[in-house]
């Protein structure tokens, strides 16, 4: 079920090619949610690979359950199911190696998701995820994630780079009170239902407070020289630049399944300016956790005098 809204509809754009009619716009707003939206769950699935070594993690104990290691290890190498319910993990320090492999499987345990592919987390040798200024390199090769209420596709390919600014493991957050990470991307291609590639770029910061439970506020980092706070740049689907400033910060929620609870951003395109709010509910007003319902965005652009309203679910 989606909520549209929109003011003087009559007044709806007659262009096609500046990516600005209320159509594209609509669609442009929604490819970001579903983009932004996975990039921070395959972040959440990296923290808990790394987290489930010690000798990755640097933690002096090991989270590894031992009933969850399946068939397939060996020396150096551990295969594991289980910590994250669509997919499975492998480490594999085996000659000289440090990789840790994602596997998605195709299962739908998530309820609103279901994704293949591989994600690769590549650490340093002496590198310690635990310890202040760590850095290690993630690669998507081929991971589409289908959204099941209405089957919308997207495939990721492309390497960003993930810091551990402040150190520190998420297992030991409420007594450490702050951890920070970043995130940077050069060149995420971006293949969408349409088959349009794309190649977005990526500059966020996440920082891990305690609140009952895991809470995560995400906030931009570059900047083009005229506007700060940008987190993501590129190209859209209909071949029209922008760049997104997260104005007020996105957050994710542990006591709401990890969910986007609120947030607002600004995309900014050569012809028009779009700002969405997160964390609302099928009226467009702020609500708390939904449970298995929805949370809605809600996007607003003025074009030639007029004001658009448009609200869609995530």
């Amino acid at each position: 079920m989606v909520a549209c809204k929109k003011n003087n509809s009559t007044g709806s754009s007659s262009s096609t090619t500046d990516g600005t009619t209320p159509a594209q716009l609509e669609t442009q707003t929604d490819d970001e949610v579903q983009v932004n939206n996975e990039m921070d769950q395959a972040a959440n699935d990296v923290n808990t690979a790394m987290n489930s070594d010690a000798s990755v993690s640097g933690s002096t104990t090991s989270s590894l359950d031992r009933n969850t290691i399946t068939d397939g290890g060996g020396v150096g190498r551990i295969v594991l199911g289980g910590l994250i319910c669509d997919a499975t993990i492998t480490i594999d320090t085996s000659n000289g190696l440090r990789q840790i492999t994602i596997v998605y499987n195709g299962s739908n345990c998530w309820g609103n998701r279901i994704r293949t592919g591989t994600v690769v987390i590549s650490i340093p040798v002496g590198v310690r995820w635990k310890d202040a200024g760590a850095v290690v390199t993630v690669t998507f090769d081929s991971l589409k994630i289908t959204r099941v209420r209405d089957q919308k596709t997207i495939t990721l390919d492309g390497t960003w780079v993930y810091t551990n600014v402040t150190g520190g493991l998420l297992k030991d957050l409420a007594t450490l009170g702050t951890i920070t990470h970043t995130i940077g991307a050069d060149s995420v291609s971006i293949e969408f239902a349409d088959s349009a590639t794309r190649i977005w770029s990526v500059a966020k910061q996440r920082v891990f407070t305690y609140n009952d439970g895991v809470v995560v506020t995400t906030t931009g980092t570059h900047s083009d020289g005229t506007n700060n706070n940008v987190s993501v740049w590129g190209t859209n689907r209909f071949g029209n630049s922008f760049e997104t400033l997260i104005v007020e910060p996105m957050t994710i929620a542990q006591s709401c399944d990890y969910r986007l609870t609120s947030g607002e951003t600004e995309t900014i395109r050569p012809v028009v300016t779009t700002t969405v709010t997160y964390g609302l509910d099928s009226n467009g007003n702020p609500t708390g956790c939904p449970g298995n319902g929805y949370y809605y965005y809600k996007v607003v652009w003025t074009k030639d005098g007029k004001t658009y309203t448009f609200i869609g679910p995530y």
